[in-house]
């Protein structure tokens, strides 16, 4: 299955705009010049489409990848804001004790139940060992109402221990100051739905930037960043 069929560019170029896009923090103008003065001209509107249909699926196809957790079986959990058509909304993450991405959700509502969906989310298809053994929360009430939730569930064992150690969190807060610097040029998002998709391919690499998917990559630096995503697509380029 070609996933570029009817497009005017070839996967390769749309690829590399997205990722572009998803790695740099820059704006849709500021990558319609700098694609302009590489030879390709596109609209900024269509980088945006292609954002929005590529970013989510680039996400999903390098999950395998980027998301191997049970290494470290700490794992810090925090939101952050972001601002969804003049509204906040909130960003579940969770990094391991040495700032690896875990997972990430965004919800409408900051409370008990988005807590419960974003830890289901985060422990769903892991393997026993591969599940936290402490989860470091900040003091919010609803943490604690989720993990136990979960426990009755069965999705998390009995003996998971849930701290709230302020200083812990250090990590998950300095995550989410880089993880802001590529969410700010977009000056405000329309609605969840595209802003989740955007946020999805803003994570992936971030993901990558750490080096979390480096052991599948055949190339060392960033071409090996670039191979490993161009391979999830069915592009191979000497």
């Amino acid at each position: 299955m070609n996933d570029f069929k009817g497009r005017h560019f070839g996967g390769a170029v749309i690829l590399w705009a997205v990722r572009w896009y998803c790695r740099y923090g820059i704006s849709y103008r500021d990558l319609e010049t700098m694609l302009a003065e590489r030879g390709v001209s596109v609209d900024h509107s269509t980088i945006y489409r292609w954002v929005q249909r590529y970013a989510p699926e680039m996400e999903k196809r390098l999950r395998w990848y980027w998301k191997r957790p049970g290494f470290s079986r700490s794992w810090r959990v925090d939101e952050t804001y972001i601002k969804v058509k003049g509204r906040w909304t909130y960003l579940y993450r969770a990094v391991d004790k040495d700032g690896d991405t875990i997972d990430f959700y965004l919800s409408p509502t900051r409370n008990a139940k988005a807590a419960q969906r974003f830890l289901g989310k985060a422990v769903n298809g892991l393997k026993d060992w591969e599940k936290p053994e402490t989860i470091n929360t900040d003091r919010a009430p609803t943490y604690g109402i989720a993990i136990g939730e979960l426990k009755k569930d069965g999705k998390l064992t009995d003996t998971v221990k849930h701290r709230q150690v302020k200083y812990l969190n250090n990590v998950i807060e300095a995550d989410h100051g880089k993880l802001k610097q590529l969410i700010r040029p977009v000056r405000g998002f329309k609605t969840l739905k595209t802003a989740y998709a955007t946020i999805r391919g803003f994570e992936v690499m971030r993901a990558l930037k750490k080096g979390q998917a480096k052991p599948w990559q055949q190339e060392k630096g960033i071409m090996g960043e670039v191979r490993l995503i161009e391979r999830q697509f069915g592009i191979y380029t000497a």
